[in-house]
């Protein structure tokens, strides 16, 4: 399969130049106009901070993102080139869909084969959302899935389903962002089991322009080879944006460290890079 990130710029450019073209006509101009001005409320309704390096932020957010991961692991250090990002948009007032591209895998290891991993997606509803002005806080809702696309050992063995509640709540320029679910295998469960996943992210805006965060991320394995382990990463990180370029199409860029404390873990020492588009 070729390398498939330059799908990625490709598509930035295309919903770039809609969206564009559509703040250029005017708000209601058009179904993209319209579709433009309904997201713009939407957000208006829920605080604006920052979706974070690693956890999945409850609030509903358009964009396009791409990240990269440099794991060390004990068989070889692997990056990761997009991390399973991809597009995200609001189709109507209250949900958002994800639709990301197969992560690609490039290995150290001589004796394993590089390749993209798996596809996934995801629905968001949002439940609660009250602005900075009106109480700073949210509750959505996750439905998640991925496909065992994979080559080679890239991917899972399985498809996989994840129900994931989310939460946040700010004071002032604070905000703690948080999420709970459950990763389940549609079969292979004797091998894979199930997997409790949290991330919290601790958020503070000093500046217009930056959002330094700490996260705590972790995952807890019931059934299968791992069955009663658990690993915990805590991830210092910086985020800078949202610098605009044009209309409502801007920049965000971020880094972060994982620093594994658990006895615990699959990789360490992993360096995260985002790179993200919102429009």
């Amino acid at each position: 399969m070729r390398f498939p990130v330059p799908v990625l710029p490709l598509l930035v450019f295309l919903a770039g130049s809609a969206a564009t073209a559509a703040q250029s006509a005017g708000p209601g101009v058009g179904w993209a106009g319209r579709w433009l001005e309904r997201v713009a409320a939407t957000q208006a309704e829920q605080p604006h901070w920052m979706t974070p390096l690693v956890a999945v932020t409850p609030r509903l957010e358009q964009e396009f993102r791409c990240d990269v991961t440099h794991e060390a692991t004990p068989s070889g250090n692997v990056t990761n080139v997009d991390n399973g990002k991809g597009l995200e948009v609001i189709p109507s007032r209250h949900t958002e869909m994800l639709i990301n591209l197969p992560p690609y895998l490039l290995h150290q290891n001589p004796g394993a084969m590089n390749g993209p991993g798996d596809a996934s997606f995801m629905m968001k509803y949002r439940f609660l959302a009250r602005n900075e002005e009106h109480g700073n806080g949210i509750l959505t809702g996750f439905l998640s899935g991925s496909v065992p696309t994979g080559t080679y050992t890239n991917g899972s063995v399985s498809a996989t389903v994840t129900p994931t509640l989310a939460a946040g709540k700010g004071w002032g320029n604070f905000d703690v962002q948080s999420t709970l679910g459950g990763a389940l295998p549609v079969d292979s469960v004797h091998t894979l089991g199930r997997t409790i996943l949290s991330n919290t992210a601790f958020q503070y805006h000093p500046l217009a322009w930056l959002w330094p965060e700490a996260e705590i991320n972790s995952a807890i394995w019931e059934g299968g080879t791992n069955d009663g382990k658990k690993q915990t990463f805590v991830m210092p990180g910086l985020i800078f944006g949202r610098f605009a370029i044009h209309h409502r199409i801007a920049l965000v860029a971020g880094a972060g460290f994982q620093t594994a404390v658990t006895h615990y873990h699959q990789y360490n020492h992993a360096f995260i890079a985002t790179v993200r588009m919102p429009f």
